[in-house]
């Protein structure tokens, strides 16, 4: 028989982390431990880590309502998918709590990965004012990154495009991929044309360049942008299967980018891109600021579904933003991201 304990504990942000919807200084999250009282000496654990004024399932009541889900496996004693897909941060957590108590581990997938392959990772610029930004992409780029993500909308566009600007001055596509993610910053009248200026220097793709359920507007967008448009934003909430596929064949973007703890879990990231695949669309996995608990299991899942190394940088670098983060076997060196436990 399953038995849950649920517990709650707030990481510190090393520096503030700045996107277009606001300014993180501290992150939330609960850790679900589930024992199988048969079998006795292993527990599971999992991070259930809703994002505030974002996830779907961010409710003032939230950890009531995690516990009484946990005691409806506890009952069934098993996932009811159906009844879940609403709560996909809690979702995620009870998944990987119980892939981990099935695993008696950490491990929950054997990929090459977790035997010491790096995984390729984006550095990521957090939104701030033009010389930190500056600062900050340059330090990405000193440590070796050869894909960079920064997060534009918060300040002026002007300023943004000095920022890119300096960064293909100095390093050419073939050197570093430039991600953008606009967390829907800009307005669909404007849209298109800065996304013809910021063309010129070569972006690989650009995530929610327009704020979400616009799936008209988005994809007239998606149909001529000159850059490759992501979904990240548009996907939550969306979590009927039947909905999903209305969405992708509306819109068809370029990729979406999947975040467990927004878009599903483990079971719903599955749907996404098995229906994502057969309409052509590209995607990768991302974490969604959880902690080394979360990240852990994000980052296998990707290892899992996209092999390792991955054929493209995945969005796993977050480990290392919280100055209390859980002790896990997770090294960020140059610019891969590694599972190498103690004395490896």
């Amino acid at each position: 028989m399953l038995k849950f304990e649920v517990a709650s504990r707030t990481l510190h942000f090393l520096q503030p982390a700045g996107t277009s919807r606001g300014v993180y200084t501290t992150r939330k999250s609960w850790f679900v431990r589930v024992t199988d009282t048969e079998k006795p000496g292993y527990t599971g654990v999992g991070e259930c880590a809703p994002l505030p004024n974002l996830s779907c399932d961010d409710v003032p009541d939230y950890e009531e309502r995690l516990r009484q889900i946990c005691t409806l496996v506890e009952t069934l004693g098993d996932i009811p998918y159906n009844v879940l897909r609403p709560y996909p941060s809690m979702l995620f957590g009870i998944e990987t709590a119980l892939m981990r108590l099935k695993a008696r581990g950490d491990i929950i997938y054997d990929t090459p990965f977790v035997h010491g392959e790096g995984m390729a990772i984006n550095g990521l610029v957090w939104m701030g004012n033009h010389d930190e930004m500056l600062r900050r992409m340059e330090e990405k780029v000193e440590k070796g990154f050869g894909c960079v993500k920064l997060k534009i909308g918060a300040i002026d566009f002007e300023y943004e495009m000095d920022l890119i600007k300096r960064l293909r001055n100095r390093f050419s596509e073939d050197t570093i991929q430039l991600r953008l993610d606009a967390n829907g910053a800009f307005t669909p009248a404007e849209a298109l044309g800065k996304l013809h200026r910021l063309a010129s220097y070569g972006i690989h793709s650009i995530e929610q360049p327009i704020a979400q359920r616009q799936w008209g507007k988005m994809g007239e967008l998606c149909r001529k942008s000159p850059i490759p448009i992501a979904l990240d934003e548009e996907l939550i909430g969306v979590n009927i299967t039947e909905a999903k596929r209305q969405m992708l064949e509306t819109i068809r973007p370029q990729y979406i980018i999947l975040k467990p703890s927004l878009h599903g879990g483990i079971h719903g990231c599955k749907e996404w891109i098995s229906l994502a695949e057969s309409m052509g669309i590209g995607s990768w996995i991302t974490s969604a600021l959880e902690s080394n608990v979360g990240l852990s299991a994000i980052a296998q899942f990707a290892a899992h579904i996209y092999g390792c190394p991955a054929p493209m940088p995945q969005g796993l670098g977050t480990g290392m933003l919280f100055a209390d983060n859980i002790d896990m076997p997770l090294k960020v060196e140059g610019d891969k991201l590694f599972y190498k436990p103690s004395g490896v």
